[in-house]
């Protein structure tokens, strides 16, 4: 195989009887910044749009794929909607939770979890037209997240992530934070092994520590996995010493399209650290990064101390990508100049064509 070839499994065979594509829910967004046809494409797939500790009592106001949606729960259970009353276009995060209905507050309309008006207070006695129905989606609640689909499967199609329910596994949602930039570039830099030295030599890496073993990049059933060897150190600068001398550090990726991405990092001792990537595309140059973490080691080290360092390496990489350009991430491989060390890259970005993605943006 040349040096700086991706391996792949051969192509499994095309089903005889594909299913049929859920029927959409919502056409284009006027405000839209995608092109229609990744607009589209994304608009079937699963993105997390809030975190679980975020809805309360108040409907909250989110944004996807450049559509304005209300996250609330009634009695408990997380809903999605957009964020539209159907009567006089108000936005009914403005409103608030009644039972089992969400109420718009311009004129007090009730709605219930599957859309439906059910309460028109001007008119009490009158036959609700079926008109009087608000767009909503399928939700999951998962990992820390609540999750959803503007034109996707009812059924939830998420990204691996086991550790987080695995009782010897302590779970911690990583901060929050919002990226100027494409959630694809953001997914990409994730996956990237060369920039440690570079971008996180004041967080984890060592300036020094420049060189990138070769590694391997194979196809899975959803995306593509890479498992990548190494001296780098995953503990903070300053500590080190906390492995064994010439400890080697395995660190697995695993890509869940288009936006998602799953990385094992192996520490001594048989220590673990499960990280979720979790892109939301707000619009196309706008991102949402969520990252539910999963570790069976130092449990008892502050949850603060946890925050505060991934908070650091999230930082590190955004003032990268929110400097790239094109802002967008290059589909066509022979946009960019590539080097050994982007065997999962080129995979990544090969993934996402075969997806139908990869029309220009509009500005």
């Amino acid at each position: 195989m040349m040096e700086g070839s991706v391996a792949t499994k051969p192509a499994p065979a095309v089903p005889a009887a594909p299913a049929a594509p859920p029927p959409e829910r919502l056409a284009l967004p006027r405000e839209l910044t995608f092109h229609p046809s990744d607009w589209a494409v994304l608009a079937r797939s699963w993105f997390p749009v809030a975190r679980s500790d975020e809805i309360g009592d108040r409907p909250v106001r989110m944004r996807l794929l450049d559509v304005d949606v209300v996250v609330y729960r009634t009695n408990g259970t997380a809903r999605v909607a957009r964020d539209l009353c159907m009567h006089r276009g108000t936005a009914l995060s403005l409103g608030w939770v009644e039972g089992d209905c969400i109420v718009c507050p311009y004129h007090g309309f009730q709605y219930a979890p599957d859309g439906a008006c059910v309460a028109v207070p001007a008119h009490p006695d009158m036959a609700i037209p079926p008109k009087l129905r608000i767009t909503t989606f399928p939700v999951a609640e998962r990992y820390g997240l609540i999750w959803t689909t503007l034109n996707g499967p009812e059924e939830p199609l998420l990204p691996e992530f086991d550790a987080w329910d695995d009782p010897d596994y302590q779970a911690i949602m990583a901060p929050t934070i919002d990226i100027a930039g494409s959630a694809g570039r953001q997914v990409e830099g994730f996956l990237d092994v060369a920039h440690f030295a570079w971008a996180h030599n004041k967080s984890f890496a060592l300036r020094e520590n420049q060189i990138v073993p070769s590694y391997r990049v194979e196809r899975t059933a959803r995306g593509i996995r890479a498992q990548y060897i190494s001296s780098v150190s995953n503990y903070p600068v300053g500590k080190h010493d906390l492995a064994p001398p010439d400890f080697e550090w395995l660190r697995d990726f695993e890509v869940f399209p288009p936006f998602a991405a799953r990385l094992i990092v192996h520490f001594p001792d048989g220590g673990r650290l499960h990280i979720l990537n979790a892109a939301s595309p707000i619009a196309a140059r706008k991102t949402r990064l969520f990252v539910p973490l999963a570790k069976n080691f130092d449990k008892d080290l502050p949850v603060e101390e946890v925050h505060a360092f991934n908070l650091t390496i999230f930082n590190e990489d955004r003032v990268m990508v929110e400097s790239q350009r094109p802002e967008d991430l290059p589909l066509d491989i022979t946009m960019e100049a590539h080097i050994a060390a982007d065997r999962t890259s080129i995979a990544y970005r090969k993934l996402l064509k075969e997806s139908g993605l990869g029309a220009l943006y509009f500005s």
